[in-house]
C-alpha cells in the first residue's frame, strides 16, 4: 500500500499520545478537524477505512495542504505507486509552486501589502566600512554576516558559499559575436511605485526595465526587454502561476536568440509601510536593490527535485560578484543578498539574476537613478 509517510506518522503519533484508537482519534479530532481525519482515512489509510469511491482531486489537495501545515513535506514517501498517489504528488507539486509564487510580498488591488514584509537586513552605508579582501571573504561567518540574509526556511553551507570558488568563475560576456547578450523580463509586471500613474506602464517596474535596457544598450551591451504579463489572469492580479507561465515564453526567446548569456528578472520588493529603501549616490536619491537567490532547498523538504537547478553555483557566483562590485563602487546601494528555498526560474541559464529593486514606497525617479548604478555595475562585472 502506497502511503504518505508524514500523514501516517501524524495519525500514529497523535493516537499513541492520546492513548486511544480510531474511536478516540475521532473524539480528539472533533469539529472541523474531524473532516481532516475523514480525508486521511479515505485517501491515505485505506487499509483501515475502506471506501469504494475514488477520492477526487480537491480532497487530496485539501489533505495535502493541511498536512503541509503540520509536518515537513520531506517526510513523505517519494517512491509511490498507483493513480491515487499521482494525484497527491500533483497536489504537493502545485502547493510548492504556489508557495514559491507567494514568497515575494504582494500587494492587493488597493496597493496594500499582503502578508508580512521580509526582515530588513542592515546595509553598508560608508565607503571602506567592509573589508572586501579575499582573506576575509574566505571566512564563511564573515561572508554570511556581511553579505547575506538567509531565510529561516532554508539553509546553506561553507561548501556552497565558497567565496574563492564563486569569485573565480568567469562571468564575462562575449561581445565579439553579434546579437543580444542580455534579456530582461518581469515575472511580476504589475509592480508599481509611490508615484506611479495608473495605466501608465512607463511608471511601473516594466518602465524601469525599459530604462535599464536603454542604459545597457548605450554601453554596447546589446539587451532586449520582454514585456510579457504573467501576473494577471482574466484581468485580475494573480501571481500563483506567474513563474510557471513566464518560463516557456522566456525559453522561447532564448531559443530565438542563442547569443543571450544573461537573464535578469527585475522585480520591485514589498516592504512595511514607512520603510524607504533609498540612499544617495552621485548626489541623487537612489533606490537600494537586493539580489535574490533560490536554492531549490528548504529545511523542511531538503533538496526539491521538482525544482532542480543545475546552475545554483553559477547563480550564486553572479549575485556575489555583483554584490562585491557594488560594495566597492557604490557603498550602500545593495542590501544583503537574500537566500531562500525554491527556484524562481533561476534554472533557465547560469548567469541569471533575480533583482528586487526598491519597493512600493520608492519613487519612479529613485528607481531610474538605481538603474543607472545597476547598469554600471553590470558593465563592470560582465565586461571588465
Amino acid at each position: 500500500m502506497a502511503v504518505t509517510g508524514g500523514v501516517l506518522v501524524l495519525y500514529i503519533v497523535i493516537s499513541m499520545g492520546a492513548g486511544v484508537g480510531l474511536k478516540g482519534m475521532e473524539r480528539l479530532l472533533a469539529g472541523p478537524n474531524k473532516l481532516l481525519l475523514g480525508h486521511v482515512q479515505e485517501v491515505y489509510l485505506t487499509g483501515f477505512s475502506y471506501t469504494s469511491k475514488r477520492h477526487h482531486v480537491p480532497a487530496g489537495e485539501w489533505v495535502a495542504e493541511k498536512a503541509m501545515e503540520l509536518i515537513p513535506l520531506g517526510t513523505y514517501v517519494k517512491e509511490k505507486e498507483g493513480a491515487d498517489t499521482d494525484i497527491e504528488d500533483m497536489a504537493t507539486y502545485e502547493m510548492i509552486l504556489k508557495r514559491q509564487a507567494n514568497d515575494e510580498n504582494a500587494v492587493d488591488e488597493n496597493g496594500k501589502l499582503i502578508g508580512e514584509a521580509k526582515e530588513e537586513p542592515s546595509v553598508q552605508t560608508a565607503a571602506g566600512s567592509i573589508d572586501l579582501s579575499i582573506e576575509k571573504l574566505k571566512n564563511y561567518e564573515y561572508l554570511v554576516g556581511n553579505f547575506y540574509t538567509i531565510d529561516s526556511t532554508t539553509m546553506t553551507s561553507p561548501e556552497e558559499l565558497d567565496a574563492e570558488a564563486l569569485l573565480a568563475r568567469d562571468l564575462r560576456i562575449d561581445k565579439e559575436t553579434k546579437g543580444p547578450k542580455v534579456l530582461i523580463y518581469h515575472t511580476h509586471s504589475q509592480e508599481a511605485f509611490a508615484d506611479s500613474v495608473p495605466g501608465d506602464t512607463s511608471t511601473t517596474i516594466v518602465g524601469v526595465g525599459t530604462y535599464l535596457t536603454e542604459l545597457l544598450n548605450a554601453r554596447g551591451i546589446e539587451t532586449i526587454h520582454h514585456e510579457g504579463v504573467y501576473d494577471l489572469i482574466d484581468g485580475e492580479l494573480d501571481r500563483s502561476k506567474a513563474y510557471d507561465l513566464a518560463e516557456p515564453e522566456v525559453r522561447k526567446i532564448l531559443e530565438e536568440n542563442p547569443g543571450i548569456e544573461v537573464l535578469i528578472d527585475l522585480h520591485r520588493d514589498g516592504v512595511a509601510e514607512g520603510t524607504h529603501l533609498v540612499t544617495e549616490i552621485n548626489g541623487k536619491p537612489t533606490a537600494q536593490i537586493m539580489f535574490f537567490n533560490g536554492l531549490s532547498r528548504t529545511k523542511a523538504n531538503g533538496d526539491i527535485d521538482y525544482l532542480y537547478n543545475p546552475y545554483i553555483q553559477d547563480n550564486l557566483a553572479f549575485s556575489l560578484q555583483m554584490q562585491l562590485k557594488a560594495a566597492e563602487l557604490y557603498p550602500g546601494f545593495t542590501r544583503h543578498i537574500y537566500l531562500r528555498g525554491y527556484c524562481y526560474n533561476m534554472n533557465i541559464m547560469p548567469k541569471t539574476l533575480l533583482i528586487e529593486a526598491g519597493a512600493q514606497t520608492n519613487t519612479v525617479e529613485e528607481m531610474r537613478n538605481a538603474m543607472e548604478v545597476l547598469a554600471d555595475t553590470l558593465d563592470k562585472v560582465l565586461t571588465p
